[in-house]
């Protein structure tokens, strides 16, 4: 069940949007994770990020709740779905600024924002852009938002231009 709307129409914090905010978020982080430590399987870290971390205080920072299956379906589809992803956001990108100039953490906000972008038609692109670059300004101070911007906005007007 989610929370009903406040007054002006926008969700209530902790409401759905914000737990599938919540979930892109963590997935990012859970692929980091995952890049950092190659050995360790996709559903060993899903585990950890569900059963410790989504919804709980660890060393006075908050994890909000999330919603575990769009976060799940995220991590576990990023890692199966990889190469694809890269060669979509490699043709999105100028030649100036292959995939491998990449910042590990932008690639992999890139390759979220592409898996739902390719795998999730019930998730509006305009959504995808919108959360996917507030991720990449969270992390980031220069330019690294409007890269992701722009690579998500060609890679959404290429694959579902119907929706823009």
């Amino acid at each position: 069940m989610t929370a009903a709307p406040a007054a002006d129409g926008q969700p209530r914090p902790g409401g759905a949007a914000r737990r599938r905010s919540n979930a892109r978020l963590a997935a990012v982080q859970a692929l980091y994770q995952l890049e950092l430590n190659p050995g360790r399987g996709v559903d060993s870290v899903i585990g950890e990020f569900i059963h410790h971390r989504l919804g709980r205080e660890i060393d006075g920072e908050r994890y909000g709740a999330a919603d575990e299956a769009l976060f799940a379906d995220i991590v576990r589809g990023v890692t199966a779905d990889r190469e694809r992803l890269d060669e979509s956001i490699s043709a999105a990108l100028s030649d100036a600024w292959p995939l491998s100039r990449l910042e590990t953490l932008l690639r992999l906000i890139l390759e979220a924002g592409a898996y739902e972008l390719v795998h999730r038609p019930d998730i509006p692109p305009r959504v995808t852009l919108s959360e996917y670059v507030a991720i990449t300004d969270a992390f980031f101070d220069g330019r690294e938002p409007i890269l992701a911007n722009g690579v998500l906005d060609r890679l959404a007007r290429t694959l579902r231009p119907a929706e823009l």
